[in-house]
């Protein structure tokens, strides 16, 4: 998933589509929240001002940081909407990109600086000024390139980052009773063999792994849904391991989550470790750890994006997306978008591990949340100053409805918001998450 999405050889997010086309929109593959409504964009930049005021309001040391900015979309209508909050804004330090494609980071820079903006090159990253306001922006490779100081409150934001993240596939595997302790574990059992010690059935995980598809294959595989099973066979595909891998040995052990399912015959899991290193970096940064202990907790993160909210682990959701339409996740690499559900009980459990500073809000439906911040009222004053009747009115508020539509086709239910913020003993939930402003 790294490769195909990141890699400096023609990986999707990485300069593999063709020119004068990008990913994102209705003439690409896929359109995010920001894309279709302003609104998104505006509600998230008045969440980070409720919790910049219930912090105390600070005069210095805020930064804001973006993790999978994509067009630059989100930040632009965020820092558009801060212009009207001057104390936060004389208040920012600086804000920070994680982008991995510089074809993204400078149609961000053109959007967020504007086109005859210089940009920088420094250790840290790639630097520039945000036009709306004296602040500048900084672009980084990873999350770990950016500066940590105890001091800093950073408010970070990841939507439809995580999802991009790389995961593991494991099946819990059935291991057949042998007897005598020589025996090979991959023969058949020699119960004719002297031995005063039977081994017992034990369950073990196998992960999937990917291999290039055998010559005179077909798309009949349990793993492609019928609908993607058209076109010529792609050129990967998934198998199960003979035997157990370096992964499968130690990923589902790290959570009691996993461990209950083994003993389930062939039960299956997705499991992302960098989902948890992102995690772990964004609650050290609100809330401290061992490597970079801070004396007060501050700060706080967004993350939007879409997978289970009941605690379940995710499982067989590996999905490709080509001009808006799943397609087969091994087919043409580099040219299709590849991305699986989110584990937010696997980002709970990370961003609590790493840091006794934090404390875990939702997930919540994203219906929920952007109505509880004013979404519909907010949406119905752009549509009455085009005209409730226009057609652009109409378009503002059929693009609200998809945001927080719950049927098919919605974003309303999919969709999850997740809040990390200073542990306080739960008593005051962020606005969204059970909370109201703080004045």
């Amino acid at each position: 998933m790294r490769m195909c999405l990141t890699s400096d050889l023609g990986g999707y997010y990485s300069g593999a589509l063709e020119k004068e086309r990008d990913q994102f929109g209705l003439k690409g593959d896929f359109v995010t929240s920001p894309e279709i409504s302003q609104v998104f964009g505006e509600l998230v930049g008045v969440w980070f001002v409720t919790e910049w005021m219930a912090q105390g309001r600070p005069n210095r040391g805020v930064e804001l940081i973006e993790m999978g900015p994509g067009r630059g979309t989100l930040m632009d209508d965020m820092l558009r909407t801060l212009r009207h909050f001057k104390g936060m804004t004389d208040s920012l330090d600086a804000i920070y990109m994680v982008e991995a494609s510089p074809d993204l980071r400078m149609a961000q820079k053109n959007l967020l600086c504007g086109e005859g903006t210089p940009m920088t090159e420094s250790k840290v990253g790639y630097h520039s000024m945000c036009k709306h306001f004296h602040v500048p922006i900084v672009w980084t490779e990873t999350a770990r390139s950016i500066p940590q100081s105890p001091e800093k409150m950073p408010f970070i934001v990841a939507h439809e980052f995580f999802d991009a993240l790389p995961i593991h596939v494991f099946q819990s595997h059935l291991v057949p009773p042998t007897r005598g302790a020589s025996q090979s574990p991959d023969s058949p059992p020699d119960l004719t063999a002297p031995s005063s010690k039977t081994i017992r059935p034990t369950m073990e995980w196998r992960e999937f792994l990917v291999s290039p598809s055998p010559l005179g294959s077909t798309h009949e595989s349990l793993h492609t849904p019928t609908s993607e099973r058209n076109g010529p066979p792609p050129d990967f595909q998934m198998h199960l391991a003979k035997t157990p891998t370096r992964h499968s040995l130690y990923l589902p052990e790290t959570s009691s989550r996993y461990r209950s399912l083994k003993n389930t015959e062939q039960a299956t899991i997705e499991i992302s470790s960098d989902a948890a290193l992102f995690s772990s970096n964004i609650a050290s940064r609100i809330g401290g750890s061992a490597a970079h202990p801070k004396l007060k907790p501050s700060g706080a993160a967004l993350i939007l994006d879409y997978g289970p909210g009941d605690g379940s682990v995710p499982v067989n959701s590996l999905r490709g997306i080509r001009k808006h339409k799943r397609v087969n996740p091994f087919a043409e690499p580099g040219f299709v978008d590849i991305s699986a559900d989110v584990d937010f009980s696997a980002i709970t459990e990370s961003a609590l591990r790493t840091s006794e500073g934090v404390e875990v809000h939702g997930p919540v439906e994203q219906a929920d949340f952007l109505e509880v911040m004013g979404g519909e009222d907010r949406a119905q004053i752009l549509a009455e100053k085009s005209g409730m009747e226009s057609q652009k009115g109409k378009e503002i508020m059929g693009a609200w409805n998809r945001l927080v539509s719950r049927g098919p086709g919605g974003m309303g239910k999919i969709y999850k918001a997740l809040a990390i913020v200073p542990e306080n003993d739960g008593k005051r939930p962020p606005v969204g998450f059970g909370g109201r402003v703080v004045e």
